[in-house]
């Protein structure tokens, strides 16, 4: 196991934390540096989204704590993150799909300041997914699965976020969009300097772009590491499997 990276972002400290009276998470401690990607991967079940929802505060933490640069979070919301500047995308393409696709871009700007910087925002997501410039006035309902990944993408990226917490976002895509999507994360983290944990199940595809990997097994870490030791086809099995 890798020692805690120093300039730590994100520290999760024994996170113990489930749905109902099913514990699903059993003492997870993790850390994501300034401007790292860190993979998180794992089977079904693992507690992968769990995590996730739980260190965003969209589920109770039983117990644990969660740091950001070095503070507790206690109780943390999601309003409480946004603020702080850490964004998070939900697996399954969420987007408003009755909404246009300006729309969509103008609710996930709702947390910022004046429509001034909305605006700024929206250029600015546009400019990086340019398959969206021509479809603002779409309905997001009648947009590919591609496209609807993009826009979810967007209504995070357009807070121009310091971290996000990314849930599958491959899921639903076909084979050749699924390296596509992970690379548009990868330069929005090079570009912008963001810090990025992500849930993946194409694991040979996020290895490509991501700085480390922590393999989570029934609700504990097992391996954490630097994401090159999982190319090896061996290690990858003795880990993952």
């Amino acid at each position: 196991m890798d020692s805690t990276p120093q300039n730590s972002v994100l520290t999760v400290e024994g996170l113990v934390a489930g749905y109902g009276k099913k514990q699903v998470l059993s003492g997870v401690s993790l850390s994501v540096s300034l401007r790292e990607t860190v993979a998180l991967i794992g089977h079904n079940g693992a507690g992968k989204s769990t995590l996730l929802k739980a260190i965003f505060g969209l589920i109770p933490i039983w117990k644990g704590r969660v740091l950001f640069n070095g503070a507790h979070v206690e109780n943390p919301t999601p309003r409480d993150w946004l603020r702080q500047g850490v964004a998070y995308v939900p697996q399954g393409n969420r987007v408003f799909t009755d909404l246009t696709v300006y729309e969509n871009l103008e609710m996930g700007g709702v947390t910022l300041p004046d429509k001034r910087q909305i605006r700024k925002g929206i250029e600015r997501v546009v400019n990086l997914f340019p398959a969206l410039k021509d479809k603002l006035k779409q309905r997001a309902g009648t947009l590919s699965g591609g496209e609807k990944q993009m826009l979810a993408l967007s209504n995070a990226w357009i807070l121009s976020p310091r971290m996000i917490l990314l849930d599958e976002p491959s899921l639903g895509l076909s084979p050749p969009l699924v390296l596509d999507a992970l690379v548009r994360v990868q330069e929005m983290s090079r570009n912008d300097g963001v810090t990025v944990l992500i849930v993946e199940q194409k694991v040979r595809a996020v290895l490509k772009i991501a700085n480390r990997v922590i393999v989570l097994r029934a609700g504990r870490v097992s391996f954490s590491g630097a994401a090159e030791e999982l190319q090896d086809e061996s290690k990858l099995k003795a880990v993952y499997l």
